[in-house]
């Protein structure tokens, strides 16, 4: 049963983000489909924000209005509106209407607003749910959530999507580019040919996805549907009781560690050490002074505002000018390092707030250095030798690894303190993704402080 329990919880989890970051991956297929283009990416950034009105909600009714609003309901409308919407999406997502003398993707964005208001209201949601199980399964909830960026990235890579290879194209004077034959070099060369005199380039060429958006959603609906089964198998079970009295004895074992001052000491994250003689009893929610939750909180917005909100809206940027295949290796090697990072506090757990800062500034060391290469686009340092390419996979690797062990450790010291702690957890969530996001939507879309290029066509020699 408890491998059962865990499964479950995995599942649960993987739901959580599953729809969004499913859209995120499919975007290099949809873009050449959809009348938005590029600028779709830019629309959605918009309307996955609009969607944290549904997390808003919550946390307020959660403040103002405490024990009026229960979590299982919530959840079940939530997922039940995030299959129905993943459905219609697979059906849905290539019809346009005219607005305004262009024809534009209503049906996909409106769509989109449900799938995010899904995925940002499970922020807070899910996390006050899992609060009823038992703290152990609370990692194997990270594990899953970490799987809702890793399956879609899988799904998408066997599709095909945004795949591109170097085409040699003619360009006549006052014609545009087309491709005449597909070349295996990544070389930028120039030839003539002997009648007209044209111009060779080589160029980036799309190449057909091995099945089409309609399965891809269709394949999300199914994960969606998934995770709703698992919640409804999870809230029949009698953990609620459970780990409401886990909860009441970790409380009272508190209460009594910290009782008798002159020969006891409460470790800052509830390790209760006796003094010599006396027994010694392990606490898991001793108190947090306002000064370690402040730092706790905000650590969480922090990391979330990079995982969710800058560095994402960046990786094109930073990878692509070395190659197809090292944006590829970056994105799906991440995506696989998140779920592994957040499986190892199961045998590696460490709780020290010192660690985890210092865990956190290695981590944004690393996004550092994806956002440098970002800003040098389209020729950052080691652009067109093996050694950047390595460098830039393993930089985003370490990058996703690193705070998705933070944010599973935060998301475990909050847990064993109380239910309304991993509410406001899930609130610092959404604000550092809203944050981060905010903040780099005018810096790509308005302001184009990055710059992007054909790499078929690159020349950073001079």
């Amino acid at each position: 049963m408890a491998l059962l329990t865990h499964l479950l919880v995995c599942v649960f989890g993987m739901g959580s983000w599953v729809a969004i970051n499913g859209l995120w991956v499919e975007l290099p297929l949809l873009v050449t489909e959809l009348p938005e283009s590029w600028y779709l990416p830019s629309y959605l950034t918009v309307v996955i924000q609009l969607a944290n009105i549904g997390p808003l909600l919550v946390t307020l009714l959660h403040r103002f209005q405490p024990g009026c609003l229960s979590e299982v309901p919530v959840i079940f409308l939530i997922l039940c509106i995030g299959t129905a919407a993943c459905i219609l999406l697979a059906f849905l997502w290539d019809t346009t209407s005219w607005i305004q003398g262009g024809r534009h993707s209503v049906a996909f964005i409106v769509l989109t607003f449900f799938l995010a208001l899904v995925d940002c209201t499970s922020s807070v949601t899910f996390l006050p749910f899992m609060s009823q199980l038992p703290t152990y399964y609370l990692t194997t909830f990270f594990i899953g959530e970490g799987l809702s960026g890793l399956l879609p990235a899988l799904v998408a890579l066997a599709q095909g999507s945004g795949i591109t290879t170097c085409v040699n194209a003619t360009q006549a004077p006052g014609t545009t580019l087309s491709p005449v034959t597909t070349v295996e070099t990544h070389v930028t060369q120039t030839t003539h040919s002997p009648s007209s005199l044209s111009p060779w380039h080589l160029e980036s060429h799309y190449l057909a996805p091995r099945f089409s958006p309609l399965l891809f959603f269709l394949l999300l609906a199914f994960l969606m549907g998934c995770c709703l089964v698992a919640f409804f198998l999870l809230q029949r079970q009698p953990w609620g009781r459970q780990g409401s009295i886990e909860d009441l004895l970790h409380s009272q074992v508190t209460l009594h560690s910290i009782r008798p001052r002159d020969t006891e000491d409460t470790s800052s994250l509830g390790t209760y050490v006796s003094s010599p003689g006396k027994e010694s009893v392990e606490a898991s929610a001793a108190p947090l002074r306002p000064a370690q939750l402040a730092f706790i909180y905000s650590v969480v917005a922090f990391v979330n505002a990079l995982t969710n909100g800058v560095l994402p809206s960046v990786q094109t940027y930073s990878c692509l000018p070395y190659g197809p295949v090292a944006y590829h290796l970056s994105a799906a090697l991440s995506n696989v390092a998140s779920p592994l990072a957040c499986f190892l506090p199961t045998f590696l757990p460490n709780r020290s707030l010192l660690f985890l800062g210092l865990l956190t500034v290695l981590g944004t060391s690393f996004g550092a250095y994806n956002m440098a290469m970002a800003a040098m686009s389209p020729c950052p340092i080691l652009q067109g030798h093996w050694g950047g390419e390595v460098l830039i996979v393993l930089s985003w690797v370490l990058f996703a690894a690193c705070l998705s062990y933070v944010k599973v450790m935060l998301g475990v010291i909050l847990r064993d303190r109380s239910r309304s702690a991993l509410l406001w957890c899930g609130a610092a969530v959404q604000l550092g993704s809203l944050v981060g996001a905010l903040l780099m939507f005018p810096l790509v879309n308005v302001l184009k402080l990055f710059s992007s290029a054909d790499y078929c066509s690159l020349d950073c020699s001079v």
